[in-house]
């Protein structure tokens, strides 16, 4: 991917000196707003990646400590990954859903910090606070994206920004209000099949991204969608589950498979438009 030399955001938050205090916008600290709550070791509703199999084999570790080099290159990719994507929903925004588009703001942390959603820490991995209209991410997940997860690459790391984005784009349109509204109402079965869904959509909205950011920016290179869709597959639900040499159980997926999340990503790529992501109206994930 190339990305050095390029504007970055101007929507960074960035806590890893100043550590992790208390933030949102008039949020409580431990409510989600009716969006559930994020322990620190529990994967919520909203990350891109549920880890909670490999937390439990004690696989993560938590960040912490000075600000590398690596540390500061991670920060600077991350700062023009969401550059691309503020420019890109701006123009889908008001060409297809004709309305302005709010981005999110975006928490660099490093170790811990606290969030409306809960506590962050680099084991909970990346996630979006509906509450906050902001994303948190511990550069150190992109460490264990590629060492733990097999899914290395700069453009395996920006699927994964283009993905907190996208819930952030759901949050815009309205989708994962309504949606988590009757989650809240639901059995366990029911209120995981919507999540999947809400997963899949955010999946397929990154695959958009991806297209979108190849045609404007010229910056995709050979390789670079082979890595996201290797991403995909790296933390599909049953793919984190017999890795952690569980037995896989679909009921319990809040995500949906490796094939699902890289045919997701993959439709929203092949098609570029937001009319091809209605995961909620599809009869096949």
């Amino acid at each position: 991917m190339k990305w050095r030399g390029r504007r970055g955001s101007g929507n960074i938050i960035d806590r890893r000196r100043s550590g992790g205090g208390r933030s949102g916008r008039g949020a409580a600290i431990g409510g989600a707003g009716g969006f559930g709550l994020l322990a620190v070791v529990v994967v919520g509703y909203f990350l891109g990646v549920d880890l909670t199999p490999l937390l439990n084999d004690g696989q993560m570790q938590q960040g912490g400590g000075e600000i590398t080099a690596a540390d500061e290159e991670a920060a600077q990719f991350v700062s023009v990954t969401l550059a691309d994507t503020e420019e890109i929903w701006a123009d889908i925004f008001e060409r297809e859903i004709g309305a302005t588009y709010d981005p999110a703001e975006l928490v660099l942390f490093k170790g811990a910090t606290q969030s409306a959603c809960g506590g962050a820490s680099a084991a909970t991995g990346p996630f979006y606070c509906p509450p906050e209209e902001r994303i948190f991410l511990d550069t150190a997940f992109f460490t264990t994206l590629e060492r733990q997860l097999g899914a290395g690459g700069d453009f395996a790391a920006a699927y994964v920004v283009a993905h907190e984005v996208a819930h952030h784009v759901q949050n815009e349109i309205g989708v994962l209000g309504e949606v988590n509204a009757v989650r809240q109402r639901s059995d366990e079965a029911t209120s995981n099949a919507l999540s999947v869904r809400i997963e899949l959509q955010a999946d397929c909205f990154s695959g958009i991204w991806a297209r979108r950011a190849e045609a404007r920016f010229g910056s995709l290179e050979p390789g670079d969608v082979e890595e996201a869709m290797n991403a995909a597959a790296q933390i599909g639900d049953d793919t984190l589950q017999r890795e952690a040499g569980r037995t896989v159980r679909p009921d319990s997926f809040t995500h949906g498979t490796s094939e699902q999340r890289q045919r997701w990503f993959a439709t929203g790529y092949e098609r570029g438009s937001v009319a091809a992501c209605d995961t909620f109206a599809a009869d096949r994930l």
